[in-house]
């Protein structure tokens, strides 16, 4: 009785994880597709970093959350921001001094793995928004790859497995009420 009651319990959980990543795969692709590439989360993006220039604190291949919108002015020494450093090239590193200039606000940035500070300060038009501290690391690799061609098909996956799981449960389930029915006619067969 216990042994079946701990077969019951891990395929109720095989089944709840499986459906899991599949409602969480659906959700990455759809809300990467709906943002243009990158999705969201309660009003943060999720980026991609793919290099080392902030390590050891983000790791290259990691997930970070970055919010945008609001004053891109208000940014201090030591917040983390990022900008837009070329047309399809986004970068976020460390504000290591605000500069004034006029109405003007600029930003000397730095990774904290760099010897050197970038070349160019950062105008403020050109923050597209501030990081929120949270980081998962190695899963940028993942979302790379979601996005790519081939990502479509991480989509199938869950839902393949889901299927046969589903379909091994229906079949065992058969074989057990198969079997008490053979036992019961021979106790039948039996009896008369």
């Amino acid at each position: 009785m216990n042994g079946k009651k701990l077969m019951k319990w891990g395929s109720n959980i095989v089944t709840t994880i499986l459906f899991l990543v599949l409602i969480f795969m659906v959700f990455v692709v759809v809300s990467s597709k709906a943002s243009g590439g990158e999705p969201q989360v309660f009003g943060h993006q999720l980026k991609t970093v793919l290099s080392g220039s902030m390590e050891p604190g983000i790791k290259t291949g990691s997930i970070i959350a970055v919010k945008p919108g609001g004053d891109m002015s208000r940014f201090e020494k030591g917040d983390v921001i990022t900008f837009q450093k070329e047309k399809d090239m986004l970068v976020t590193h460390r504000v290591t001094e605000v500069i004034k200039s006029g109405d003007n606000i600029m930003y000397k940035t730095k990774g904290d793995n760099n010897n050197a500070e970038d070349m160019n300060p950062v105008l403020s038009e050109n923050v597209v928004a501030e990081y929120s501290g949270f980081t998962i690391p190695y899963l940028g690799y993942f979302m790379n790859f979601t996005n790519s061609k081939n990502g479509a098909f991480l989509l199938l996956v869950p839902g393949i497995l889901l299927l046969i799981y589903s379909g091994f449960t229906i079949w065992k389930a058969i074989s057990e009420i198969e079997i008490k029915t053979k036992k019961n006619d021979t106790i039948e067969n039996n009896a008369s």
